[in-house]
């Protein structure tokens, strides 16, 4: 198949390319920025972030079957825009409109959208949140990516193009940064951590996983138009998240079993409430649908994801 992918140079376009390429798929990235891809990705550099340009043919990357949407404006903890909101949504609203356009002057017949389970909120509804669960998208990056899949998924409807979303929760694997890495780095150098005692389970995604998944729908041969959620399925509490991250790391974790009640009011103390409610609260999605309805199953365990992530962060240092 011919297959165009936004943000084909990223954390997760990378495992996306090399996933579709070793399948024998023609893989064309359309990039802000020229170098990154994986393997022989051919590289179609786009002028702008909201895909205008892309929009109106200029460039024209020429036909493909398929379409995989993944360059966002991604969530950011201190962001310096004077209205965040209005980033996002030019970003990830509008731009995903635009890439959506650039699909049928293509001739695409399906469009994969990539979103985040912060569309659906920070808070689990009491349940691990499921597909057709209500979102209540907290922050602006949230609800810029709920209003855009809504977006597509009108668009799609008026437009006769198949659109398919993905809702993964926290990604890692080889070349993840923030939070993540932060913590990996933290356990390697031996850092006691406060969080012996957090109970909470969240949801994560191999990154390789990820994009198995995503070439798989992609290459259904009938239709998969409709919501996605895409997980490890193996929903780990923090505490054992540090644990393992200290086996695949070979350094013993440092845990220190503080309470979630004292680390919340450390959180309001020093201003990082929403840091510590992300470690403490627990955030899982239900990713069963794509398994029992389709068939996919993760290639990858989380412990052999973390080991990839582990020897990456070691051979990077």
């Amino acid at each position: 198949m011919r297959i165009a992918v936004t943000g084909a140079n990223g954390f997760i376009g990378r495992a996306l390319g090399q996933v579709l390429c070793e399948a024998g798929h023609e893989v064309t990235g359309l990039v802000r920025r020229q170098g990154g891809c994986a393997g022989p990705v051919r590289e179609c550099l786009i002028a702008d972030d909201d895909f205008v340009s892309l929009a109106e043919g200029m460039p024209f990357f020429g036909p493909c079957e398929v379409v995989v949407h993944l360059a966002a404006r991604v969530h950011v903890m201190r962001d310096a825009a004077l209205d965040p909101l209005a980033a996002y949504r030019a970003a990830n609203v509008a731009g995903a409109l635009n890439v959506a356009r650039a699909a049928r002057r293509s001739g695409a017949q399906r469009l994969i959208f990539v979103s985040s389970v912060k569309a659906l909120g920070d808070v689990e509804p009491g349940h691990p949140w499921r597909e057709d669960d209500r979102p209540a998208p907290a922050d602006p990056y949230g609800i810029s990516k709920h209003e855009a899949e809504q977006a597509l998924l009108a668009f799609g409807e008026a437009q006769g193009l198949e659109v398919v979303i993905v809702r993964p929760p926290l990604v890692y694997g080889p070349g993840v940064r923030a939070n993540f890495r932060g913590l990996m780095a933290a356990v390697a150098h031996g850092i006691p951590l406060p969080l012996g005692a957090v109970s909470a389970q969240r949801s994560m995604v191999y990154a390789g996983n990820l994009a198995d998944a995503m070439g798989f729908l992609a290459q259904r041969s009938t239709s998969v138009a409709g919501i996605w959620h895409v997980s490890d399925g193996d929903d780990l509490t923090v505490t054992e998240l540090v644990r393992a991250l200290g086996v695949a790391l070979g350094r013993p974790a440092r845990l220190l079993p503080v309470p979630p009640g004292w680390l919340r009011g450390i959180g309001r103390l020093s201003g990082k409430t929403a840091q510590i409610e992300r470690l403490t609260n627990a955030l899982r999605i239900d990713s069963s649908r794509l398994r029992e309805t389709l068939g996919w199953t993760p290639p990858w365990s989380v412990t052999q994801g973390l080991a990839a992530t582990a020897r990456d962060f070691r051979e990077a240092r």
